[in-house]
């Protein structure tokens, strides 16, 4: 049961439109994606993956986001450092662990793609690729089907403040904003573009270029999940309404480095990256839901726990997992007179 709380705080996830249960099943998937993805750091240490691109920082962002859409009927272009992303709209801790262990299991891409390249046709994830910025074209190409066939649907897409400096984020903010679609840009801006920290990148705002392509812009702290559910939602409200794209830049910070073949202090100090800690938004949202009345720190203990029990079977089944047999390496690639999977 909830307590009273105070004047100032307010309840604020009531406010714009979330149940209790909730705002903690937002809780649950952010620290569900950071200790997968810490685990997932020491896996690659200790020799047992090859490769891990973290995203540890960034899950208030991605989970609050991914809660103010439809997940049951939108489209998703996640960027490779999603993982509480992909979560919150359904992929399973067994699937990221095959996925890192490149197994033939991995419904991502039955091992062939990098970690963090996700897409799942049954989740409407939308395969992404290597290069990055070529998710936001593809987005916009899918809101404007969906415009042409009148579906209340959007299309929702992130990507790292280095990509909103590719040419393709360009194009695709200006077809968005030329035909009205319903598709929603959000740019997590994490301060880095691998090794280029933000201000030899980027003059201005990333949020103000939304107004050079005839739609809004909104700059956001992405430590705050409820205001980036506030924002994602109004942006969504808008997009089926029939208003036109939105562009939000959420503020955050990369506290990991840029992948497991980075030195990140080779370009930032160790004091940069704690003064940052002090801003991170899951233990600042933890609190707020304890001093809600509904969290603890029992359950906490208990979801931990959980979550481990969970990353531990996860990890068993992935390394026991078969590996795609060498002749798959063609299936996808070609397609036979027949029009058989694979050019078989």
């Amino acid at each position: 049961m909830a307590n009273t709380g105070s004047v100032t705080q307010s309840f604020r996830h009531r406010e714009i439109g979330l149940t209790d249960e909730t705002a903690v099943q937002m809780y649950v998937t952010m620290l569900t994606a950071r200790r997968y993805d810490e685990r997932s750091l020491l896996l690659q240490r200790a020799g047992i993956i090859n490769f891990h691109v973290s995203g540890i920082g960034q899950e208030a962002a991605q989970v609050a986001a991914a809660f103010a859409l439809d997940r049951d009927n939108d489209y998703f272009l996640p960027y490779y450092r999603d993982y509480g992303f992909v979560m919150a709209v359904g992929m399973t801790m067994r699937d990221l662990m095959l996925s890192v262990f490149a197994k033939a299991e991995d419904p991502n891409s039955g091992g062939r793609q990098m970690p963090g390249h996700f897409g799942s046709k049954k989740l409407r994830i939308v395969t992404g690729s290597s290069p990055v910025t070529t998710q936001v074209p593809h987005a916009v190409g899918i809101a404007y089907a969906a415009k042409l066939k009148r579906k209340p649907i959007v299309s929702f897409v992130t990507f790292g403040d280095g990509s909103s400096n590719q040419g393709d984020f360009h194009e695709g903010c200006n077809f968005a904003g030329v035909h009205k679609l319903p598709v929603i840009f959000m740019c997590e801006n994490n301060q880095y573009a691998i090794s280029i920290p933000l201000h030899k990148q980027v003059s201005g705002h990333i949020s103000d270029r939304a107004l050079g392509y005839g739609f809004p812009g909104y700059k956001v702290d992405g430590n705050d999940p409820l205001e980036v559910y506030r924002i994602v939602k109004e942006a969504r409200e808008r997009a089926v309404a029939g208003e036109g794209p939105t562009l939000i830049e959420a503020v955050m910070y990369r506290m990991s480095p840029h992948s497991t073949s980075d030195n990140d202090l080779a370009y930032r100090t160790k004091e940069e990256v704690e003064a940052h800690r002090d801003k991170d938004g899951l233990p600042k949202y933890k609190q707020y839901l304890i001093d809600c009345g509904l969290w603890s720190e029992e359950q906490e203990a208990a979801l931990l726990k959980e979550v481990n029990r969970m990353m531990d079977e996860a990890i068993e089944y992935a390394d026991k997992a078969p590996f795609a047999p060498p002749e798959d390496i063609m299936r996808h690639v070609y397609a036979d007179d027949e029009g058989t999977e694979g050019g078989r």
